[in-house]
């Protein structure tokens, strides 16, 4: 079994795919919207300034969606994977240029910064690639919302969104 299919990890791709579906509906709703979302195992949380109504019917506008195949809501531009591989990339074409050469540092500064600049441009693409194929499972059959809550948390809000697996697939 591949590790991407082990129950445990699946569901968390599920949930991340779900994730991003919600902040695509909900920012079609309202573009100027200020969201970020973090996954877990039982779901996810929303961050931001939303009536809990609204997020209610966002997730299940954007389970909706997925199930008829809107795949696509499951990849975001903005999401940490991106960021990460972002990060990971110029880091390591940095340290590739600074490896094995007898000019200083400060020599190579230009070197260092084309190189982490492709990296960045390179890791867009992969990222959402990586999100695609490894972050995110849009097959969100058997996929419930079990509740939905919401806490302030200072100036910040926060609903946390409780998923399950149900029996199957929804009824027609």
């Amino acid at each position: 079994m591949n590790i991407l299919e082990i129950p445990f990890v699946a569901n968390i791709r599920r949930n991340h795919a779900l994730e991003h579906a919600t902040i695509h509906v909900l920012t079609e709703h309202n573009p100027r919207r200020h969201l970020m979302g973090r996954t877990t195992a039982h779901g996810f949380y929303l961050f931001g300034e939303v009536e809990i109504e609204e997020v209610a019917a966002a997730v299940s506008e954007a389970l909706d969606r997925l199930r008829s195949g809107e795949h696509c809501l499951a990849v975001h531009p903005r999401c940490g994977t991106n960021l990460a591989t972002a990060g990971v990339l110029a880091g390591l074409a940095s340290f590739v240029v600074t490896s094995g050469r007898s000019k200083p540092r400060l020599a190579r500064l230009p070197q260092i910064i084309l190189a982490a600049t492709v990296a960045v441009m390179v890791a867009q693409p992969l990222g959402l690639a990586l999100q695609q194929h490894v972050t995110t499972l849009p097959e969100v059959d058997g996929v419930i919302i079990e509740e939905i809550t919401r806490q302030q948390r200072g100036r910040v809000v926060v609903h946390r969104i409780d998923l399950g697996q149900g029996s199957g697939p929804p009824c027609p």
